[in-house]
């Protein structure tokens, strides 16, 4: 595991343990179809020139994708979070993340795979806002 000052653990990774950035890199290496269709959208600072990171360890949480500069999580749901109990954790979870002042996007895998055009303006808009442009 790469080790972090305790300045960049705390404002990038929101005191993660090790046992999360394992599971994270696990996450990385088998992503969904979906995830691997946002990922190229999102890649080599494509969106707007900001750094979006995958699987990235925040606090007890793994984001799907996560943009430090701008406090961005973009999630790509699956159809198991359509159960009542998975939209009450998620609700949680995005309220959790926006105590550390972090805006949380979401995007159903079918969004993503079938809309990727409007998928990506979504979250453009969403940058632009965050960097105030």
């Amino acid at each position: 595991m790469i080790k972090y000052s305790n300045t960049v653990e705390r404002t990038m990774f929101y005191g993660a343990k090790p046992i999360i950035f394992e599971r994270a890199k696990v996450l990385r290496e088998n992503p969904t179809i979906a995830e691997i269709a946002l990922w190229n959208i999102l890649k080599k600072n494509q969106m707007l020139g900001l750094r979006f990171k995958q699987q990235h360890p925040i606090n007890i949480f793994i984001a799907d994708f996560y943009c430090h500069a701008i406090k961005l999580v973009i999630e790509v749901d699956g159809g198991i979070h359509d159960t009542e109990d998975n939209k009450d954790y998620d609700q949680n979870r995005t309220d959790e993340l926006k105590n550390y002042g972090i805006t949380v996007i979401r995007f159903s895998n079918e969004e993503v795979l079938k809309n990727s055009v409007d998928v990506k303006n979504i979250i453009e808009v969403e940058c632009k806002k965050l960097l105030e442009i």
